[in-house]
């Protein structure tokens, strides 16, 4: 059976997140951390990126930030191993195109990916990026209580196994870390595998709801538990 791959990207491709380390950076922390209380998470990064370009920060700047974000070695492997065995990689992230994009370029993996599912982000003329919600909130709310308002990457996974060739009778792998892969924990079905971060938040909701999960589950702590799973999973 032909297997697709679905990544997490922050906390599960790369070991921190993304959206903090580069407030951290460009020294912004603190203002970051007195916006979250009050605005959803997606929308505070849109305005972080406006007030940075206010102050004289670049893209340059951004992408340097960026490009310090360490990638293990055993995940560049566990990627590379899955996309010679013919699987299909996709990630579904929270954080936003242009830090994916720039990070998966800086370790030369972009090509690996099939498709990237994420808030999009775009520069301005004015050299200031943009970061939209990837379910708009001008539209009707995607109606899951489980998501953010402005992803559902439950409503993800439907969408990729009717848009993947045979997707219904394909192997899904999922690997997370967060609240928000629950979701898409509970659209795998029996045969497909899902892969928490141990005492992570998606750990613990698994923990706690053993009944609504399908899929069988995997536990990891790092990155070298990641490639040893994935090549007992995908082994021929």
């Amino acid at each position: 059976m032909d297997t697709v791959v679905v990544f997490d990207f922050d906390l599960t491709i790369i070991d921190c997140d993304s959206d903090p380390w580069v407030m951290e950076k460009l020294g912004a922390t603190e203002r970051f951390e007195s916006l979250l209380p009050t605005l959803p998470w997606n929308t505070v990064m849109d305005k972080m990126m406006g007030e940075l370009h206010a102050q004289g920060k670049t893209i340059s700047d951004i992408e340097a930030s960026l490009r310090t974000i360490p990638l293990y070695p055993e995940t560049i492997r566990a990627i590379k191993f899955a996309f010679s065995l013919g699987c299909d990689l996709w990630i579904v992230s929270d954080a936003n195109l242009f830090f994916i994009k720039t990070i998966l370029e800086t370790h030369d993996l972009l090509q690996y990916f099939t498709e990237i599912k994420t808030n999009p982000a775009f520069i301005e003329e004015s050299g200031r990026l943009r970061i939209s919600p990837f379910h708009p909130f001008t539209v009707a709310p995607h109606g899951c209580n489980l998501c953010p308002p402005n992803m559902c990457k439950g409503a993800i996974i439907d969408e990729m196994r009717k848009s993947i060739e045979d997707g219904l009778n394909k192997r899904f792998i999922y690997l997370g870390d967060g609240t928000g892969d629950f979701c898409p924990t509970l659209k795998l079905t029996e045969g497909d595998d899902v892969l928490p971060r141990k005492e992570y938040p998606l750990w613990k909701l698994i923990e706690k709801n053993p009944s609504m999960v399908k899929a069988e589950v995997h536990g990891w702590c790092n990155a070298k538990d990641v490639e040893d799973l994935l090549m007992k999973l995908l082994k021929p």
